[in-house]
């Protein structure tokens, strides 16, 4: 008896009897449309499309952050400065509290007094450097003198090279120059005349933002907390306090090394003769804090203070006290007054050096340790991202 595949599928209810001999044949899953289970490559596969869509999706956020950061540069310079200079601050307005000044007004006596203090040292800081500037050209004979044997020695190395290098072939022709006329102090003023007034707009929002977050800082710190889950907010808690003596124990260690190195620098551009010492002395010491460029800018201000009075052993001591200063700072006092809070290896601070100078210039060079410094700390606290602590980790 022949029997129906299909019908006898789709019937569950006759019963149907078989002979001995009789064989039921079963159709194949092909044939019922029945889709076959995935083979293991097809997961494989799936899994590395799902993984390289989620690379993919964390590098376009991350040049999406990179875009935003460089876009607000203003935005995000003015305010992490102003953080700073509210946590410089904080010390005088408790100590204000402590005597029954209430906290709206010690934060408004801090920042005028910040304000006056910025504006009496700009004031004097521009005095002297036109005082310096009107006493540079009494040297200029011997800075000519110094030019030219410069010159000569430069013009005889040119000829040198020349004999030796063959002249260009005959009949070639001519390469025309253009000369073209350099640009008028009116066209540079005009061309960064945009800049200067985003500066100083910026600037002008300082003291404001400085004075909201003296009084606002309870309130601040923890509506900040109450911004995670109840089951973190303890971990955020203490996230916060940690960066937050970080970010004192870097200002503090900043202005004590910055001192340090000034005084010394005042004391030996002094025995030197260099006139305008203190003024020089204090722009050396604090610009040798700046990473990398410091050592460069301390040594400009002295050098030129002393172009003309100065013989090779007085420049020769210049060097030595720069170059000592700015040793000492940053690989002994410096770490350790700072590096009880921050300890980063130095390949992690020299990304962190270089990312920031390439967002945001000279100011990124500035704020590039507290930065990095946040960075370790989150990290530190966050599980998925405690590997990368661990990276940036002495």
């Amino acid at each position: 008896m022949a029997l129906d595949p299909i019908a006898l599928l789709s019937s569950s209810t006759v019963p149907v009897e078989l002979g001995a001999a009789e064989t039921i044949q079963f159709a194949s899953p092909a044939e019922l449309n029945v889709p076959p289970k995935d083979s293991p490559e097809e997961a494989e596969v799936l899994q590395a499309s799902i993984k390289a869509g989620s690379i993919a999706q964390i590098i376009v956020a991350t040049i999406a952050f990179i875009g935003l950061i460089y876009l607000l540069k203003l935005v995000l310079v003015t305010t992490l400065a102003s953080i700073l200079l509210a946590f410089v601050l904080e010390p005088f307005v408790q100590a204000l509290a402590r005597i029954r000044i209430p906290r709206a007004a010690g934060a408004l006596l801090s920042v005028v007094l910040l304000v006056g203090l910025a504006g009496g040292l700009t004031y004097f800081f521009y005095s002297r450097a036109v005082d310096f500037a009107t006493q540079l050209p009494k040297y200029s004979g011997r800075i000519r003198s110094t030019l030219a044997a410069f010159q000569a020695q430069t013009k005889q190395l040119e000829e040198s090279t020349r004999s030796v290098v063959a002249s260009p072939q005959a009949g070639k022709p001519p390469v025309a120059v253009q000369v073209q006329e350099a640009p008028g102090l009116s066209r540079v003023i005009s061309a960064g005349t945009g800049t200067l007034g985003e500066v100083f707009l910026a600037i002008t929002f300082v003291p404001f933002l400085v004075y909201f977050m003296l009084t606002w800082k309870d309130h601040a710190h923890s509506a900040t907390v109450r911004l995670f889950p109840k089951e973190h907010r303890l971990v955020a808690h203490r996230t916060v306090g940690r960066i937050s003596a970080m970010i004192r124990s870097f200002i503090a260690g900043n202005v004590l090394v910055g001192l340090l190195n000034a005084v010394v620098s005042m004391i030996v551009f002094w025995l030197l003769g260099i006139p305008y010492f203190y003024f020089l002395g204090m722009i050396s010491g604090f610009a040798s804090l700046i990473p990398y460029l410091g050592i460069f800018l301390a040594l400009l201000a002295p050098l030129a203070g002393g172009l003309g009075i100065m013989n090779k052993t007085g420049v020769l001591i210049i060097f030595l006290t720069v170059l000592g200063l700015h040793v000492l700072g940053t690989y002994v006092f410096y770490p350790k007054v700072v590096g009880k809070r921050l300890r980063l290896n130095p390949l992690a601070i020299s990304l962190s050096l270089l990312f920031w100078a390439w967002i945001w210039g000279a100011m990124g060079l500035i704020l590039a340790m507290p930065l990095v410094g946040t960075t370790k700390i989150v990290c530190d606290y966050v599980e998925p991202l405690s590997g990368l602590g661990a990276w940036l980790e002495d």
